[in-house]
């Protein structure tokens, strides 16, 4: 799953950490508290992402 994507790390204001979104993917979003834990989440949920657009 190495499709490469636009990613937009945002700070989380409220919460605190930050926040990754895939623009090109809607709804494809995750956090981690810190920049690296974030963007391990993001490849994650970048999978988990492809997997639900196959079920439907």
């Amino acid at each position: 799953m190495q499709l490469s994507y636009k990613m937009e790390i945002s700070p989380d204001l409220d919460e605190g950490g930050y926040v990754i979104s895939f623009p090109e993917l809607p709804g494809c979003l995750t956090c981690g508290e810190t920049i690296e834990q974030a963007l391990k989440n993001a490849e994650d949920a970048k999978q988990e992402w492809y997997i639900a657009q196959m079920d439907d």
